[in-house]
């Protein structure tokens, strides 16, 4: 038998790294260093190495000397240099490989704005130093969305050819092998050793990559990553990212990787923690699978320890700068899409919820609220208490009340690294804060109160994420356990706990460094995933069951040697395939057995689909399969985590509990007055021991706080703690209505994260269970709050034309169903009339009863693609009247008391095709379907309103409502009166013109003593017969949006920001036309309309002023014979340039203003329409040129593989986008028809900015919007 060896396990955090070594003969041992600490060691994973080895061996070994890898079994290791490069932006320099024409699809991005309120707006920089683009195109064959598609055959003469996922690609051009080998040359040339590929349809025609990796290789192209060896899942943009990632950060790991391994002799085995909670030997780390490996180890961590195997736990890891969270239910969820660095990318990563709340998230009262981060001290300053200058955080919120026992505080701190923590510092800050919060609020409070205050706005924000990753799922929080780790979870679990009503909270002994613990549990996994798309019948199982043995052989492959010891068990594989219903872009990952069978795989998909999303379309809706996965695994030896924490409490409480005495006591802080606490040291204490709150424990690494009311008991791995009912709390949060005399700036920080998140939790929900991809991939929706007379309360940050524009219609059906209503009842309403946008955006209303009186409204938006009218999608360039324009409803009973009307929709989409050359909605299952998914919005809007009150009761839930909405206005009237005193009380205004020449006039008369503003638009062009006419409601919605970007503050958005604004929209005019007139450009003119205003205040320069509304489309009445022709349509925005300002240059490419959806990447297009997206670009030097230069445009064009309708609704294309202070225009919008000769070459016509036409099989049409005005004079 062989001497047992050492295994360890290290998390190389950005603060500490921590260290778990398992040493034969003795007891695991546990420690933390500094990351950084380069007058001690060089590298903090090394020094660890070398610590445990001398504890193993007895003897001294001088650092710097080669460690004996021989004595090692394993090491197993998560880091943070990848996520440290990308964020300090040290990675390597590359070379980006893509399709031409298509070469700056990254830079673009999804063209929506990262911060929805901020002028300056701020884009990821490619991590690419070059592109270089190569001639080469694949399109896929078959679209499917087109009903009239015919059957394609297996044609290689025509370039066709049926790939092994089911998918038939049409190969437009073959790679020019010739020209990309003397490019690749010429860059290796200029020292480029990386390269990423991405090519147009590569995840399932991956030809061209690897001729590409086959030449790069030739020349010496060191690293080489494709995007089709990286993913398998369809998206050009988010394949390209990951293929970037992956190149930029690749080389730097692997060179960390091989400094380490040189550091032995004899290396030991050493493996890494990927994103996806497996790992991976370290010469197969790379970029991509290491970026999130610290946070994976924390979450394998708390599933390995904290699960029984039947209740579901919540992980809740609270760090220095941040909170992760995560579930675990018999198994971790991975996701294979997500934002990195800002950046969208797909690879396989465990769903880790993070939240910028952490010990040392930054405190701030502003305008009368209490804000925590997102800005954070990190560990250089640190918290004011570390004796660097550093700000008031939550951890010194936890030093003033006492909750930290100081004596167990290392004497790390100070600029020497040498004394205690200074309470006396954060005492004299937090009273300077008081004294703040007292002086404006007219207050008396105590800096104990405001630092609870503090807390609790902290532990909602915390609770708010976690509701993310269960509620907004549709799992209860209260079902589950809480596992509780980290650095400061000790701190928070009860509270947290408590607001989301979870009974039970675990917090393992290896709490405090529970990551590098997860990844001595870990298992080494290996995983291959294919795209497959086939509709899903018996015979498609049984094709994917034999494709899923054969992937299982060769995933399982990798485990050839005893990686672990010698006794490893077969590796466990698990196979699964990802389904969807047709028109659905969600995919549904379902496990697949040996047994299983067609049926029992369907059941599981419509009851996983029903959970997820509360609905299910109808019967005959197809169910596809989008990809086959198998993932291998083998399980270590040290993976023995069935601790019984349950069974050992019960034995024993039947055994007897035993009550410690405590080391010491300490006053602490719960409320206004201090209460005498026990406190214990965890190393003096036993299993079997039971501590009742409030009680502090403490060990060398972290802190516990049991909370009055609480109860922890200690087993042989755990603390168990047993949450209790509420205990009275300070004054500052427990507030009732009858004694509440002032407004209380943590409560309305508390309601107002509740409301919000309650908003968000609505826009999730109609987000899963929409089917269009206007709603569930551009995200052109948005939903809201409302008080009992419509007043807007509280919505997400969705789309800025919704913003002010809801609240009229809520107040209109308000006044028109008063007393009326019934419990079940929901509206139905889209009316320019009452309070609409245009007739697309459509309004579902539910009123909130309590007995039977409105309490509250819910309403959700969702741009439908498709409502009927003459054009081919919603937006109609050539309409003239209203009912041009689709389906209009001012008012209509979708729900009656609980009963969804189906037949009465149906009947009022049919009216539209009554009329001459309209036509009713092509999909009217689409436009059903998305209408329940915003009545299942609303109903979960509903459930948490009622558990809010439930928790908190209606008159302070009321209260602080109003209160929310008061301090809104109150924010607005300062900074209006500060803008009275900036323009000396002047009147300001600003005039600008629509293409047609309809003049936009406002003059803005600010009462600098009351903080009022009135808006007066008196002068603006009379109301137009065509589509660009708008809705009152959407100038509201320009000046609320303005107010908050020039506000620039985290302020509530509510009806209170309008209470100090007055109007006067002229009745006729463009802005505020009569009730018959066509509105469906009133989105549009919302642009124009906020860069008049921005104009009037002297802000910024015009950006694009428009959102370039195209689509195309076929089907619908035929103008000849009247006959309805099935068809399908589809519609996007396009942004351009941002204007300038006096902060810096425009961005390029993008939403602006009032827009703010997503576009639809190029190869779901494809997949999708019968079209080629030919050209996507950014229009290079269309911004105003000045001090600060203005935005770029973009250029879009796209091909017909069939004859098509095609619509675009533009302005800008007259008027430029006006530059500012001596800066130049931008450049003006074109849009071009390329009519496609006998001969293959084009005729170029150029289309106005309002037209709709039909193209023929061929025929390009080429969208270039507007760049964005210059600010200052050119220097």
């Amino acid at each position: 038998m062989k001497d047992p060896k050492l295994q360890i396990a290290i998390d190389r955090g950005g603060t500490f790294t921590d260290v778990w070594a398992k040493i034969p003969g003795k007891e695991e041992i546990i420690f933390k260093l500094l990351s950084e600490d380069p007058s001690n060691y060089e590298d903090a994973p090394t020094e660890g190495v070398r610590r445990v080895m001398e504890v193993f061996s007895g003897d001294q070994i001088p650092k710097g000397t080669k460690l004996d890898g021989s004595l090692i079994e394993w090491i197993r290791m998560g880091t943070t240099v990848g996520t440290n490069a990308l964020l300090e932006k040290k990675g390597d320099k590359f070379l980006y490989v893509t399709t031409e024409n298509l070469g700056d699809v990254l830079e673009i991005g999804t063209q929506a704005r990262p911060e929805l309120f901020n002028l300056n707006v701020k884009k990821p920089t490619p991590l690419y130093t070059e592109i270089l683009e190569v001639e080469e195109r694949v399109t896929i064959e078959n679209s499917s969305d087109d009903p009239n598609q015919t059957k394609i055959c297996h044609d290689e003469k025509e370039r066709v050819f049926l790939t092994k996922s089911g998918i038939y690609i049409k190969v437009l051009k073959e790679l020019n092998i010739r020209k990309t080998t003397e490019k690749l040359e010429e860059f290796y040339r200029k020292g480029y050793r990386n390269i990423a590929v991405c090519l147009a349809h590569s995840s399932i025609y991956d030809k061209h990559e690897q001729e590409i990796k086959h030449i790069a290789a030739e020349i010496g192209y060191e690293y080489i990553s494709l995007s089709s060896e990286l993913a398998t899942s369809m998206g050009l943009l988010q394949r390209g990212n990951s293929a970037c990632i992956n190149a930029y950060l690749t080389p730097t790991i692997q060179k960390y990787v091989k400094r380490f391994s040189d550091a032995f002799k004899n290396p030991p085995i050493i493996d890494f923690m990927k994103s996806d909670g497996g790992l991976v030997k370290a010469e197969d780390l790379n970029g991509l699978n290491s970026i999130l490996s610290g946070p994976a180890g924390g979450a394998v961590g708390f599933a390995k320890t904290s699960y029984d195997g039947k209740t579901p736990v919540l992980g809740f890891d609270m760090g220095g700068t941040s909170t992760d969270v995560c579930r675990f239910d018999h198994q971790l969820e991975v996701i294979y899409e997500n934002k990195i660095a800002g950046v969208d990318v797909v690879a396989p990563q465990l769903q880790i919820h993070t939240v910028a709340a952490g010990g040392g998230s930054v405190l701030k009262f502003e305008n009368g609220l209490f804000h925590v981060g997102p800005e954070s001290s990190s560990s250089n300053p640190g918290p004011a208490c570390y004796r660097k200058g550093g700000p008031l955080t939550i951890t010194d919120a936890n030093l003033v009340l006492k909750r930290l026992e100081l004596d167990q505080f290392p004497r790390i701190f100070g600029p020497n690294a040498n004394e205690p923590l200074d309470q006396n510092v954060t005492e004299i800050m937090f009273q300077e804060l008081t004294d703040k919060v007292n002086y404006e609020l007219k207050t008396n409070f105590t800096k104990h109160e405001v630092a609870i205050g503090f807390l609790e706005v902290a532990n909602e924000k915390m609770a708010r994420s976690i509701r993310e990753i269960s509620e907004a799922r549709g799992f209860s929080t209260n079902d589950h356990i809480l596992a509780a780790f980290g650095e400061a979870g000790g701190q928070h679990c009860c509270a947290v706990a408590r607001i989301l009503g979870i009974k039970t909270v675990v917090q393992h002994k290896y709490s405090s460094i529970l990551s590098s613990y997860g990844m001595a549990l870990a298992e080494k996994t290996n995983e291959l995933k294919r795209p497959y798309d086939q509709k899903f019948l018996p015979e498609t199982l049984q094709d994917c069951q034999k494709k899923l043995e054969e992937m299982s052989v060769e995933c399982s492959a990798c485990f050839t040697s005893g990686t672990y010891s010698e006794d490893t068990v077969k590796p466990l594989v698990e196979k699964s395939v990802g389904l969807r219903f047709k028109g659905s872009n969600t995919i549904i990952q379902i496990f697949i057995k040996d047994e299983s069978d067609y049926s029992s795989v369907v059941k599981s998909f419509l009851q996983t689909h029903k959970r997820e999303f509360g609905f299910l379309p109808p019967l005959s809706t197809d169910v596809l399969v989008n990809y086959i996965r198998v993932k291998s695994s083998l399980k270590a030896d040290s993976d023995k985590c069935d601790y019984n924490y349950k069974a050992e409490v019960e034995q024993y409480r039947k055994n007897g509990l035993i009550k410690p005495v405590p080391s010491g006591q300490q006053s602490i802080y719960f409320g206004k007055h201090p209460t005498v606490t026990n406190l214990y040291h965890l190393k003096d204490l036993k299993d079997g021991m039971v501590i009742e709150g409030p009680a502090l424990l403490t060990t060398e690494t972290q802190t516990l706080l049991v909370e009055e009311g609480c109860t922890a008991i200690l087993t042989a791995n755990y603390i168990v703690i047993e949450i209790g009912n509420n205990a009275e709390k300070g004054d500052l949060s427990t507030q009732k209505l009858g004694s509440i005399e002032i407004d209380n700036p943590a409560m309305l920080s508390v309601f107002g994260n509740r409301f919000m998140g309650i908003a968000e939790q609505m826009g999730r929900t109609l987000q899963r269970t929409s089917i269009s991809t206007s709603i569930k991939e551009r995200l052109d929706f948005s939903c809201a709050i409302f008080s009992s007379d419509g007043g807007l309360v509280a919505n997400a940050p969705h789309i800025p034309v919704h913003l002010g524009s809801m609240q009229y219609a809520i107040e209109y059906q308000h006044k028109l169903w008063k007393g009326r209503l019934k419990p079940g009842d929901v509206l139905l309403s889209n009316h320019p009339e009452a309070g609409g946008t245009h007739l697309p955006d459509l309004t579902v209303i539910t009123p909130v009863f309590d007995k039977n009186e409105v309490v509250f409204y819910v309403a959700s938006r969702g741009h439908h693609q498709d409502i009927g009218g003459i054009g081919i999608t919603a937006m109609i360039p050539n309409s003239k009247e209203l009912w041009q324009e689709g389906v209009s409803i001012k008012s209509f009973k979708v729900v009656k008391e609980g009963a969804f009307d189906e037949d009465g929709i149906r009947e009022l989409f049919e009216i539209p095709a009554k009329f001459t050359g309209s036509s009713a909605t092509r999909n009217i299952e689409n436009n059903i379907s998305d209408l329940k998914a915003q009545v299942s919005a609303n109903q979960r809007g509903i459930n948490l309103l009622y558990d809010l009150i439930k928790e908190y009761g209606f008159p302070l839930v009321e209260y602080n409502m109003k209160s929310i909405r008061k301090n809104a206005e109150n924010v607005v009237r300062d900074f209006l009166r500060n803008q009275a005193r900036i323009n000396s009380n002047k009147i300001i205004s600003a005039v600008d013109y629509f293409d047609d020449g309809t003049p936009i006039k406002v003059q803005i008369k600010i009462d600098g003593e009351k903080g009022e503003a009135f808006f007066d638009f008196e002068g603006t062009g009379e109301e137009v017969y065509g589509c660009m006419n708008s809705p009152p409601s959407i100038t509201y919605s320009c000046v609320i949006y303005v107010l908050r970007c020039l506000i620039d503050k985290d302020i509530p958005l509510n009806q209170g920001c309008l209470a100090p604004c007055t109007f006067n929209i002229p009745k006729g005019s463009i802005l505020n036309p009569t009730e018959f007139v066509a509105v469906c450009g009133s989105t549009i003119s919302g642009q124009r309309i906020t860069d008049v205003i921005l104009k009037a205040f002297g802000s910024c320069a015009a950006s694009q002023g428009c959102a370039n509304s195209f689509g195309f489309g076929t089907g619908g009445k035929d103008p000849l014979t009247g006959e309805t022709q099935k068809g399908f349509t589809y519609a996007e925005a396009i942004g351009g340039g941002v204007g300038a300002g006096p902060w810096g240059c425009g961005a390029d490419a993008c939403n602006v203003h009032c827009t703010n959806t997503r576009t639809t990447d190029i190869e779901i297009i494809e997949a999708r329409t019968p079209v080629i997206i030919t050209e996507w670009k950014i229009r290079k030097g269309s911004g105003g040129k000045g001090r600060y230069y203005g935005g770029n445009g973009c250029v879009r064009e796209i091909e017909a593989r069939i004859p098509l309708r095609v619509s675009i609704l533009s302005e800008r294309r007259v008027f430029a986008p006006y530059g500012l202070e001596g800066g130049e225009d931008g450049a003006r919008g074109l849009n071009f028809w390329f009519r496609k000769k006998e001969d293959g070459s084009y005729a170029k016509t150029r289309i106005g900015s309002k037209e709709i036409f039909h193209v023929s099989t061929g025929d390009r049409v080429q969208i270039n919007t507007p760049g964005g005005g210059g600010y200052g004079l050119p220097t």
